[in-house]
């Protein structure tokens, strides 16, 4: 039976402290004082559920337990936001369908490749992935000959969700009426995306600071990350572009959401203006990023380096 709410712990110093560092060295959240309150609120209930007194005794549990990596898992459910929709941010999806897979396609068909592989990184509940294969499909791209789609998420509870493909209205706030009923079946006030869709993705659960299992899906093409490493500090959010640095073939592209630059983590890659959007482009072998932007992440990277030190 759950304890009553006012006899809840109360997070020490200490504790915060450890638990912290122990989520960054996980999965790379970063906690910072200003967000301490969410850490105890979110926390203290999954505390009362295993009948604890104290956040050390769950931090013990997290350290010591022979199911506490599936126990950290749960924490990182309760701590982190899955808030997304179908077609968010658009323009940069139109932009990898209508522009970069014709030209990674054309430059893997030159080398005897198959079709080009799309990671979406940090995928929640499925909007993102599914919202890359249907616009694929109204340009008239044929899955399976013309790209592939990989999804990822470190929360199983949201990658069971995109895995059912079930929907309620919210997720439909940027999405025409037309593309609704073609795409997905509703019955009683549930939308489940049609077969032709969900049986383009892989999904996988993924942790992105785990290297081996990153490595398991092969290079890609296209790398989509939208609104994931703002929840990182500085140095994972370096960790993390490195990773994608290297599973990006020459060439490759990276989509961040509109909140995120990689203006003070790396020069390796460049601002590549197309149509719609602008996205990052990994130099092709033999090239360096443009001078312009090379000169200006470069001079980011140093001051953030006298910051520091």
């Amino acid at each position: 039976m759950l304890r009553d709410r006012r006899d809840a712990p109360t997070m020490r110093d200490t504790e915060f402290r450890m638990l912290a560092d122990m989520l960054r060295e996980h999965c790379g959240l970063h906690f910072g004082p200003d967000s301490r309150y969410l850490l105890e609120r979110r926390l203290a209930t999954r505390i009362a559920e295993l009948g604890l007194r104290s956040f050390m005794a769950y931090h013990y549990v997290l350290r010591n337990d022979p199911d506490g990596h599936r126990e950290i898992d749960r924490a990182v459910e309760l701590l982190t936001t899955n808030e997304t929709y179908f077609f968010r941010e658009r323009g940069q999806l139109l932009a990898i369908v209508e522009q970069v897979i014709p030209e990674r396609r054309a430059w893997r068909s030159e080398r005897g490749l198959g079709p080009v592989p799309i990671w979406s990184a940090g995928c929640s509940s499925g909007e993102e992935p599914y919202s890359i294969v249907m616009l694929a499909l109204e340009a008239g791209l044929e899955p399976g000959r013309d790209f592939r789609v990989y999804a990822s998420d470190i929360s199983r509870s949201t990658l069971h969700k995109a895995r059912s493909g079930q929907y309620g209205a919210g997720s439909f706030r940027e999405t025409e009426p037309f593309l609704r009923n073609r795409y997905f079946h509703e019955k009683h006030g549930t939308f489940r995306i049609a077969d032709e869709v969900k049986k383009q993705i892989t999904f996988t659960h993924m942790n992105l600071l785990d290297r081996s299992r990153s490595a398991l899906l092969g290079m890609m093409d296209v790398v989509v990350c939208r609104n994931v490493i703002i929840y990182f500090d500085l140095e994972t959010k370096r960790r993390v572009i490195r990773a994608f640095h290297e599973k990006l073939e020459p060439g490759g592209y990276l989509a961040l959401g509109h909140a995120e630059s990689l203006i003070n983590l790396s020069n390796d890659f460049e601002l590549c203006h197309l149509a719609r959007e602008m996205l990052y482009r990994k130099p092709a072998t033999g090239e360096s990023p443009s001078e312009r932007w090379h000169v200006v992440a470069q001079a980011a990277l140093a001051a953030a380096g006298r910051e520091s030190s």
